[in-house]
């Protein structure tokens, strides 16, 4: 006999309210993530979307390098199914090591990286190893993830507003009035989701201050104070821009910087999980025991294969070269459709790609009559009326901790096709002619 055990646990609120922990059960889901189901199912019904919501990649598009797959391939057909060490294999940290003195001039120690799944442990072990309950961290907005990983560690937050005309990136203006009560200050550049970049003069004072106030901690025995540099999309930026980083600006920064890096997206290969953290020495064994305990270690045979692949520069910087064109060419696109459409007096605006795969737009239609929504109070208001009368889905703002509604939109491109964009544009235009004036 078949026991149906569906029948025996329904979908039950109010059990679950019961059974959870409160900081479970007010953890809310990804807004993002939300969207794109949504997307998936009109696209499910037939419906014409272009998806500009999430920050991965179509492998139509964007295939993660052959190579690469191939050496995962062979990595599993060798046998490199068992667990790796916790703090990941020893040639991939090495390899980690020569990396990051080739390309970014910083030769760290073997002893301070420890490899993940991905980006996304780093993160949260640097939030947990770091903030204790009531703790502080600074960060700005719009920004991905602060707030939920705020949630669960049961922090406090100060939530800094950013403006446009700054590329939504924090200055330390605003950061130094809470520089004394913080215990982290996170930042992220090229940034999520926004595509932005972070200057090398707004950088260097930020760690300038950090270790002013670090020096004063010292003599005072406080916790110090640490910055959280997620620098995952770091070799995409685009024209003139260059990705800078903390302690090449200011190397008195490094006791007390956190790196969190990945392949993931500099290598179009989200499915992979490969990312790492690079900490003081000191913190490393913390870090790596969190790591091992919830069970985030990179596959192994992803291991084997990163190895590898970070060792073939000239390899890399073929790939490299030929997949940010890709990119740029999407979002040049869409920044310059946008351009000419606010030349015809159209309510948008964008900011130029830096880096990344974002875009950031402002469609300024709150107060304005939206054909199928009525008139536009709110970012999701706009967010619906683009999905129905112009098949774009966007994310606003609001899904990065943004609370006030101002028009703003990520557009991300790793899931389209350069004619799909194009097209999704000429929809786009129409639609906003579509409003009352």
């Amino acid at each position: 006999m078949v026991i149906d055990v569906s029948a025996l646990t329904p979908n039950d609120p109010t059990f679950a309210a019961r059974a959870l922990t409160v900081n479970a059960h007010t953890l809310q889901g990804s807004q993002i993530l939300g969207i794109a189901a949504q997307v998936r199912a009109l696209k499910a019904q037939g419906l014409l979307v272009c998806d500009l919501t999430v920050g991965d990649f179509a492998p139509a598009h964007f295939p993660t390098p052959e190579a690469l797959r191939q050496k995962v391939t062979d990595a599993l057909t060798a046998g490199h199914t068992n667990y790796p060490p916790s703090d990941g294999l020893p040639e991939l940290r090495q390899a980690i090591v020569r990396f990051y003195e080739e390309r970014l001039g910083l030769r760290f120690p073997v002893e301070a990286i420890y490899i993940a799944s991905g980006a996304r442990p780093p993160l949260y072990a640097t939030y947990r190893c770091l903030l204790e309950e009531g703790d502080t961290l600074v960060y700005a907005v719009p920004s991905w993830n602060n707030d939920y990983y705020v949630h669960l560690n049961k922090a406090r937050e100060v939530v800094l507003p950013t403006r446009a005309e700054d590329g939504f990136m924090p200055t330390l203006a605003l950061i130094a009035p809470h520089i004394q009560e913080a215990r982290v200050i996170h930042l992220n550049s090229p940034l999520n989701p926004c595509g932005t970049a972070i200057s090398a003069p707004v950088l260097k004072e930020i760690s300038e201050a950090i270790v002013a106030e670090n020096r004063r901690r010292d003599a005072t025995g406080e916790r110090p104070l640490f910055l959280l540099y997620d620098m995952v999309y770091w070799p995409l930026t685009f024209g003139d821009v260059e990705h800078v980083n903390p302690i090449s600006l200011v190397p008195e920064v490094a006791p007390y910087t956190i790196i969190v890096d990945a392949i993931s997206k500099w290598c179009s290969a989200t499915g992979l999980r490969v990312g790492w953290g690079v900490v003081p020495v000191s913190l490393q064994g913390a870090f790596k025991n969190l790591i091992g305990h919830i069970g985030a270690w990179a596959p192994r045979a992803e291991q084997v294969a990163t190895t590898w692949y970070l060792g073939q520069t000239e390899l890399m910087s073929t790939f490299t070269v030929e997949f940010k064109a890709k990119i740029q060419a999407r979002l040049d696109l869409i920044h310059r459709r946008l351009t000419e459409m606010a030349a015809a007096g159209l309510p948008v605006r964008s900011i130029e790609p830096q880096g990344a795969i974002y875009l950031s737009g402002q469609l300024s239609l709150l107060g304005r009559d939206l054909p199928g929504v009525g008139v536009a109070k709110t970012n999701e208001d706009i967010r619906r009326f683009l999905l129905q009368s112009a098949g774009v889905a966007l994310v606003p703002f609001q899904a990065f901790g943004l609370k006030e509604d101002t028009g703003w939109f990520r557009f991300s491109v790793g899931a389209v096709g350069v004619e799909e964009l194009a097209a999704a544009m000429d929809r786009l235009e129409a639609a906003l002619r579509a409003v009352p004036t």
